[in-house]
């Protein structure tokens, strides 16, 4: 039986990840992790879901360890290790992972990603961390700043590479890389390999580096029980509200999903429509501030939310314990999504369930799918809606709905006036306060008062009969 402790890891590492639940290493962990510990560059490729974090994770702070302190000087806690993610919530996931691994050690780690306040994170970055999780395009902004150097950096890696690349990172990374030193450790780990990404290795990697593959490229994971199903596209919406209300335990409403469209539009629809029927369900997509985004990730991890629908931004980077379903609503454009999103369910040798909603008009895609993944999917035909049936959930979604009444006017007005932008936040009352030209005044000063009514006095005429002093009037 192997354990953990076969790599020679510190032993507060061992017993942080012990604290965490780990047990026996995964395949991704059994073989990089001894590459990684002798200081070999690694193009790692495992399906998602197998650890590929503590697999560069652990013997990362293993070999920066010697560097730990407890002095309080920036100086001494420079970036060591850096973590490039493609998204705010892989970054986000990346880091706490790490800054468990580390907990018992004096490393500091830290994590800069777009959409939030950037102060806050300059502050971090001028105070020192050891290990670094980033959004390339996070980073420059705060290299731009002088927040932070890359100037020691002993291992970078790219986390989701295939993805920076399908993002267009490809210019920030290189600008990041050109700032690290030559002699520096690289690892890249992906879910997907494609040709774009051999090239990237040719250039990022040292020679001959080693290549892990824990399982058939592309591969999706056994544990994962996947369903295609073929609906009319006008009837797709009340066959997936038949799915959620009735594919739970015992026939029950399903209790944690995730629908993935392809969308933002769409996203922002369907959750509103979802809410009509009375399913509990948020939305997460691009277009939503970070702090919004993580607030519909909380509520969904602590069960609060039922159902997420969300793009692709959510395709990668969640880990979210035993997620026993995930929806396509619909089919991703590109194959290598399907592999992603499908693998927010089925994690850590669970079982899940993915369910792909297929239209006519989807074939070519789900070929692709097909001939990446190296499988064929046997199309489950649904029997079409009655008109009746139409009928009854088109009215039942109309009667969820009604007017706002003037009390959800004054509560929505009372959350407008409540709400503080993340940029307005942690501000200096004085040098944040923008400058405002003086006005000149149009009224009288005090001072022009007071002197007409002490000073000056009324005019007055002496009258010719008996000396009398009688003031004139205006």
């Amino acid at each position: 039986m192997s354990s953990f402790s076969q790599f020679n890891l510190d032993p507060r590492i061992l017993s942080a990840i012990e604290r965490m639940g780990y047990q026996e290493p995964t395949p991704i962990q059994m073989e990089a992790i001894p590459v990684v510990m002798n200081g070999g560059d690694v193009m790692g490729a495992a399906q998602t879901g197998t650890g590929k974090t503590a697999s560069f994770g652990l013997p990362l702070i293993s070999r920066i360890l010697h560097h730990a302190n407890t002095s309080m000087s920036p100086a001494r806690h420079p970036v060591r290790a850096l973590i490039l993610t493609p998204t705010r919530e892989l970054a986000d996931q990346v880091s706490k992972n790490l800054t468990a691994y580390a907990a018992d050690t004096p490393l500091r780690s830290g994590v800069v990603y777009g959409g939030v306040d950037i102060r806050p994170q300059s502050d971090m970055l001028r105070r020192g961390v050891e290990i670094l999780t980033a959004t390339p395009g996070r980073l420059l902004d705060h290299l731009e700043q002088r927040a932070t150097n890359l100037s020691q950096v002993e291992i970078v890696v790219l986390d989701e590479a295939d993805r920076m690349l399908d993002m267009g990172f490809l210019p920030d990374i290189s600008r990041i890389l050109k700032l690290i030193p030559a002699n520096r450790q690289s690892l890249m780990f992906s879910a997907t390999f494609s040709e774009d990404i051999t090239k990237l290795a040719k250039n990022f990697l040292r020679p001959n580096p080693t290549v892990i593959e824990v399982a058939r490229q592309n591969q999706t994971a056994e544990t994962v029980t996947q369903e295609v199903l073929q609906v009319l596209d006008r009837e797709k919406t009340d066959v997936l509200i038949d799915i959620l209300k009735t594919r739970g335990e015992n026939n029950q409403p399903m209790q944690q999903v995730i629908v993935f469209v392809n969308a933002k539009v769409t996203c922002r629809r369907l959750a509103r429509t979802l809410e009509r029927v009375g399913i509990n369900a948020d939305a997460i997509h691009g277009d939503k501030t970070q702090e919004e985004r993580q607030t519909a990730l909380d509520g969904f991890k602590a069960g609060t939310i039922h159902v997420l629908v969300a793009t692709d931004v959510a395709a990668r980077g969640l880990d979210i314990k035993e997620l026993p379903c995930v929806i396509n609503y619909d089919v991703p454009f590109c194959a290598e999504d399907y592999v992603h999103r499908i693998g927010r369910t089925g994690r850590a040798g669970a079982h899940g369930l993915a369910v792909m909603l297929a239209t006519s008009e989807d074939d070519k895609l789900i070929d692709a799918i097909e001939k990446l993944t190296k499988q064929s999917f046997t199309q489950v035909p649904t029997r079409p809606l009655s008109r009746r049936a139409r009928s009854e959930m088109r009215h039942e979604r109309e009667s969820m709905e009604r007017p706002d009444t003037p009390e959800d006017e004054r509560a929505a007005r009372d959350r407008a006036r409540a709400y503080v932008p993340p940029s307005q936040r942690h501000r200096d009352p004085i040098f944040d306060t923008p400058y405002r030209e003086r006005q000149p005044q149009r009224t009288k000063p005090e001072e022009l008062h007071v002197f007409e009514r002490e000073v000056r006095k009324p005019r007055q005429l002496a009258a010719l009969l008996g000396g009398m002093r009688i003031p004139l009037k205006d």
